[in-house]
């Protein structure tokens, strides 16, 4: 006959175990909910835009002060500031168009359909990338000397680019981070499309110049000018591929005959 002491430790083992087993099945339910909520967020386009309007701002804010060596650089504030506060207003918008959301969330080589695209966007990318590193460069080794209202100004345009993006985002729910021609899509020949073909590069083209300099950057504006030259190619190639593909658009480029800046190119 078992003793008492002999029979106690049986149901503790089988308590412990099916304890275990409990535990094993509640972490792979909590797994598959984070799972299943991370998979639902990165479906959302609405929660994509913000999420990735803060990530790049927090990437922008390391690139600046790591280069720079440190967090005492006001200029680089003053950015980030003005930079995050009219980004907020731009997002509500395109957030609350449908058509507009789903073409700008596509974005960068690996949505380029044209393989001459792919290779544009990406060499685009890295004086992109260099725009906003060389500005904490200057100012952690001294090269430039901007003063304070010229820099000032500078975030002026920034404020101004914002306020142009707007106004091509009223005016086409169309207007797509990749070239391409969407469902239903007719020509735009109205708003900022009636002065230049290109109005989202000139948004892109004077908010670098404004970043460089409200960066208090002179060198800053060598990787700026060595984008803008990217967008130049990229523009050029999709007009070609707008006047092949998008009824309408041959006519309209002899009407507009600006491609970035009006009167000049």
């Amino acid at each position: 006959m078992h003793s008492l002491t002999d029979a106690s430790p049986l149901p503790s083992r089988i308590l412990a175990q099916r304890l275990g087993a409990s535990v094993v099945r509640y972490s792979f339910t909590v797994v598959d909910s984070h799972h299943l909520l991370l998979a639902g967020l990165m479906e959302n386009s609405e929660v994509q835009v913000w999420l990735w309007l803060v990530a790049s701002f927090i990437l922008i804010a390391l690139a600046l002060f790591l280069s720079a060596g440190t967090l005492n650089y006001w200029q680089a504030w003053v950015y980030l500031c003005v930079g995050a506060v009219s980004s907020v207003p731009l997002t509500l918008y395109m957030i609350n168009d449908p058509i507009l959301l789903e073409n700008r969330t596509k974005a960068g080589p690996t949505a380029e359909q044209r393989p001459i695209q792919k290779i544009i966007v990406l060499c685009t990318g890295f004086p992109g990338i260099a725009a906003f590193i060389v500005p904490g460069l200057d100012h952690r080794f001294g090269w430039s000397r901007m003063p304070t209202w010229l820099s000032l100004a500078g975030n002026l345009l920034i404020l101004l680019s914002m306020w142009m993006a707007y106004r091509v985002f009223k005016e086409n729910s169309f207007a797509s981070a990749t070239i391409e021609i969407g469902k239903d899509q007719k020509v735009i020949s109205t708003g900022p499309y009636a002065i230049v073909r290109n109005p989202m590069y000139s948004c892109a083209a004077v908010y670098f110049i404004g970043m460089s300099l409200a960066l208090g950057s002179y060198w800053g504006l060598i990787p700026s000018v060595l984008t803008i030259i990217g967008l130049v190619v990229r523009l050029l190639d999709e007009e070609k591929f707008l006047a092949k593909h998008l009824s309408g658009y041959t006519e309209y480029c002899a009407k507009v005959r600006s491609h970035l800046i009006p009167g000049i190119f």
